[in-house]
């Protein structure tokens, strides 16, 4: 560029140099482009030798540093964020937590306190790139706003009445080692930025998390200690009161309870102390916000106007939730008519908080001095109970809770375990088997609003009951399904989180979960009077089975659900600023004997897991293979396990050499064994019958792929039992048969057979016709051949030295010169035993014997003495005796030891009993020598 500049015109040269490009601070024209030209510092004089380069920022940090639980936590401020309002960076080994606060500017508009919590766990933190399509977070996820929700409850109430100025917090983890878990650390980072800020707050509070192993508390546990705890317990607080509680745990009792939250108060007020510190060296004045109180004169005037017709209201317990509803907005309307006739604006601004404020007043005065409620119930009485189970037959289970005027229909769904939650928390297990998702349709309260995406509340009360019903739910050996519980919010007038554990918990069993016990849950107020000088409570009463109304004018929302045995989860929102513990533990024992009223009705419902209906229960499988025969199921990315579920519906989960398959019923669990028995296959068994595909023929036989892609020859002289000259005019290419595999050598090589699966034509020979029965009459017929060839072995040994080696389920049939011939050749002897039930004299009985040869002659030929092996023929006739009584048929003694059996016929008597005389004719021989009997009618 420099050259460039020294072959210019000689008259732009001349110009001074504040009129050049480079006095202007372009760059030369190059390439059609101006730019501007980079500053070229010249070189320094001695003069200028002194002056130094851009010096080092040095920010002013503040830093805090305690131990709590063993573990070193420190508080910093003042590195980074440093244009937030307030801004604390707190540190756990190498876990931090950023929290910022921010105020809106201006005065407030609105008559709430508009607060916003956002906690943010984004994948850097592990070092780990999200794996969407963006590859960047997305709308927060279940986790973050629950965690958002722990840190608004406790923070909330300490803001000072009338301060309805917008407010901002964000929390956000910076780093994570996935040891501690970031939600209590930023609870506690939230409130010492608060305490640095300008922003009028009552703080500063204290957070702290408890866990038991093996009956020893344990403050701040680990996240592997908390893996292994049986309670999980956050707890927040005042130096004296108490903010919020949030508890799962696994049946704890009562009273453990009550000492793991005295054992949390000291320890949470441990993070008070540092965050003063740090408030006296790096903190705010606090400004001068605009406060929208009710002034005295404006109270006085519509409590004259209003406190009349609401106590009326109140004190009639005929109103129902909309009817009380309608006529407490009736009265608002009046009072502001008179308002407005008045011309009164500054009362009308606060007419709603007014209003509001009475009510309460009569509410609480009401309880207090009198101990009635709104509907006239008792202090600790519980609404009216109904509730049924499988409600929606079609479902895998459902359930109807009803308590008073609130109402839930919960439906269970189960899946496979590949159907589990996929989750991306910074710590905490990957997946989740267990979902329960709650839903408050608007119509629940008669009103009118749009469905949106996640909502905080619907969050928060989904989770709460799904904690409760975790602690029942048998271990993933017993019961491998993912379960899902739907809680659809029918009716609403108070708790219905709580009647989302009853109904799920009736659901669960109704589906057939395995339950160890049924879980209940309920709501306990507070109603409370106050010492407006201290802010000490003077009085106070309990009340069990809050409804909305009493939620909204009381002071406290306890929830807590359990089984008869202990306490599974709990979750504490109070209003006032703090609640001391001591009412808290109180609270415990009357929710106990509420519970307890709940679990009896819910158990005449459904005490124990139904069993599994094949018409609407899923069935589930789990198979092992060889990685190799895994690979080979799921096909290439997958396709054929993709279609297999196209085609059944069924849900395939795989796994490191197992395959679990979940079907909607038995019919379905079937197609796809199928399926997956032709793809991957399974161990080959001599006498096994396989499906298989024809893939080559030839001359001597066929070859034919089964069981996975093995091959099999079928030979043509195992094609059919009548004689085949032409493989392809019995099978083709592409067909589908059924195959018996009747031989596999050394080497691996399989001999199938096809007519071994085909029932055998007539014979002309004998003239005597092979029965055709189907499988399961076979297999009755089988047994009580073998049942009769084991008597008969005991009775007189064996009957012949060689046996059949034909398919255990055919029989040989024989005609009389066959007879002769066999027992000729096998020299049968058989000894006379006697039956010892029966008399001596029946073993030597005689038999008078009829001879009827069949297709020889039709003449009758008697055989005199006693009968043996050698003397019974095809076709004879005789007298034998009701040996013993099977359930498919009689074993007959026949004389002489020899053992004869009758198989009962379809509409014929079975109405027999031992020792019965009986005519019978030898119809057959079974392949062990068993005679085949058949009743014979006397004339």
């Amino acid at each position: 560029m420099g050259s460039m500049v020294r072959r210019t015109n000689p008259l732009i040269s001349t110009l001074p140099y504040i009129l050049t490009w480079r006095g202007l601070g372009f760059r030369t024209i190059c390439n059609g482009r101006l730019g501007f030209a980079p500053s070229v510092s010249p070189l320094p004089s001695p003069e200028d030798s002194e002056i130094s380069g851009a010096g080092n920022m040095v920010h002013e940090t503040f830093r805090e540093s305690f131990e709590i639980g063993a573990r070193e936590i420190t508080l910093e401020t003042g590195k980074i964020a440093r244009f937030a309002n307030g801004a604390v960076v707190i540190g756990m080994e190498e876990t931090k937590v950023l929290s910022t606060v921010a105020s809106a500017k201006g005065d407030a508009v609105k008559d709430f306190l508009p607060l916003t919590v956002d906690y943010q766990e984004k994948q850097f933190a592990q070092g780990v790139i999200p794996n969407t399509f963006m590859r960047r977070e997305g709308a927060p996820k279940e986790r973050e706003l629950l965690c958002g929700r722990l840190i608004d409850r406790p923070i909330r109430p300490l803001f000072p009445a009338g301060f309805y100025h917008e407010v901002q917090v964000m929390a956000s983890v910076l780093s994570s080692d996935g040891k501690q878990d970031p939600d209590v650390m930023a609870a506690n980072a939230t409130s010492a930025t608060l305490m640095l800020s300008d922003i009028p707050w009552g703080g500063p509070i204290g957070m702290i998390r408890i866990g038991r192993i093996c009956g020893k508390f344990i403050v701040n546990p680990s996240m592997d200690e908390l893996s292994l705890s049986d309670l999980n317990l956050v707890y927040a607080c005042t130096r004296d009161k108490t903010l919020m509680i949030d508890v799962q745990a696994r049946e704890i009792s009562e009273r453990d309870l009550e000492a793991a939250l005295r054992l949390a108060h000291p320890e949470a007020v441990k993070f008070l102390e540092p965050q003063l510190r740090l408030a006296a060296k790096a903190g705010k004045e606090k400004k001068e916000y605009k406060l929208s109180m009710i002034s005295d004169k404006t109270f006085e005037k519509v409590k004259n106007l209003a406190e009349a017709p609401i106590e009326a209201i109140f004190t009639d317990p005929a109103y129902g939730k909309f009817e009380r509803g309608e006529a407490l907005d009736k009265i608002a309307q009046d009072v502001k008519r008179v308002l407005e006739e008045e011309c009164d604006e500054e009362s009308l601004k606060v007419l709603s908080k007014t209003v509001d404020t009475v009510r309460k007043g009569v509410v609480c005065r009401r309880i207090i001095k009198e101990g009635l409620r709104l509907d006239g119930r008792q202090l600790d009485e519980v609404r009216p109970v109904c509730c049924e189970a499988g409600t929606l037959p079609v479902l895998h289970g459902s359930s109807l809770f009803s308590r008073g005027d609130t109402q839930v229909l919960c439906t269970v769904t189960l899946g496979a375990p590949g159907d589990a939650q996929q989750l991306e928390s910074l710590v905490g297990p990957p997946t989740k088997r267990f979902m329960l998702h709650y839903s408050f349709p608007p119509f629940s309260i008669n009103e009118v609003g749009k469905r949106v995406g996640l909502n905080r509340r619907e969050v928060g009360h989904g989770t709460l009951a799904e904690k409760a019903l975790l602690a029942v739910l048998p271990s993933e050996d017993d019961s491998p399904y993912t379960v899902r519980i739907n809680s659809e919010v029918m009716a609403s007038d108070g708790s219905t989180s709580m009647a989302t554990v009853c109904g799920g918990s009736m659901a669960l069993m109704d589906a057939g979960i395995p339950l160890r016990k049924h879980v209940a849950g309920i709501s306990v107020g507070l109603v409370s009077e106050v010492d407006p000088s201290t802010g000490t409570i003077k009085d106070y009463r309990i009340l069990t089975d809050i409804l909305g109304l009493e939620d909204h004018l009381g002071d406290m929302d306890f929830k807590i659900s359990g089984t008869r045995d202990g306490v599974t989860a709990i979750q504490l929102d109070i209003k006032p600023a703090g609640i001391p513990l001591d009412i808290i533990c109180e609270c415990l024992e009357p929710a106990l004997r509420g519970r307890l009223q709940i679990l009896d009705h819910m158990e005449r419902v459904i005490n124990a897991p139904r069993m599994q209906d094949d018409r609407n229960s899923p069935r589930i499988v789990t198979l092992k293979y060889s990685n190799d025969a895994i690979r080979r199921l799921i096909g290439p990315l997958g396709a054929l396990k993709r279609k297999i579920e196209e085609e059944t519906g069924a849900r395939i989960s795989v796994s490191d050499g197992t395959i679990t398959i979940v079907a909607k019923n038995q019919s379905v669990m079937e197609k796809v064994l199928e399926k997956i028995d032709f793809i991957v296959g399974r161990e080959i068994e001599i006498g096994g019958v396989y499906k298989g595909i024809v893939t080559s023929i030839k001359e001597y036989g066929a070859f034919v792929e089964f069981n996975g892609g093995q091959q099999g020859l079928l030979h043509i002289s195992e094609m059919s039992h009548e004689p085949v000259t032409k493989v392809s005019d019995v099978v083709s290419i592409g067909q589908q048969v059924s195959l018996k595999c009747i031989e596999q050598d050394n080497r691996g090589n399989i001999k199938l057979s096809l007519k071994a699966t085909i029932a055998p034509p007539r014979t002309k020979a004998s003239n005597v016709v092979k029965r055709s029965v189907a499988s399961n009459e076979q297999e009755k017929l089988q047994s009580l051949v073998e049942d009769i060839a084991v008597d008969v072995n005991k009775a007189s040994g064996p009957i012949s030295s060689s046996s059949s080696s034909s398919s255990p389920s055919a029989f040989l049939i024989r005609s009389t010169a066959e007879c002769e011939e066999e027992e000729k050749s096998a020299g049968i002897n058989v000894s006379s035993k006697s039956n010892p039930s029966e008399p001596p004299s029946a073993a030597n009985s005689t038999a008078s014997t009829t001879c009827s040869p069949g297709d020889l002659n039709d003449k009758e030929a008697k055989v005199e003495g006693p009968i043996s092996a050698k003397k019974l023929k095809l076709g004879m006739k005789a007298t034998a005796k009701v040996h013993q009584i099977r359930a498919h048929g009689l074993v007959l003694d026949l004389g002489g030891g020899v053992r004869g059996m009758y198989r009962f016929e379809a509409g014929g008597t079975k109405d027999f009993e031992i020792g019965d005389e009986v005519q019978v004719r030898c119809t057959s021989f079974s392949t062990k020598g068993i005679p085949v009997m058949s009743m014979v009618e006397e004339n």
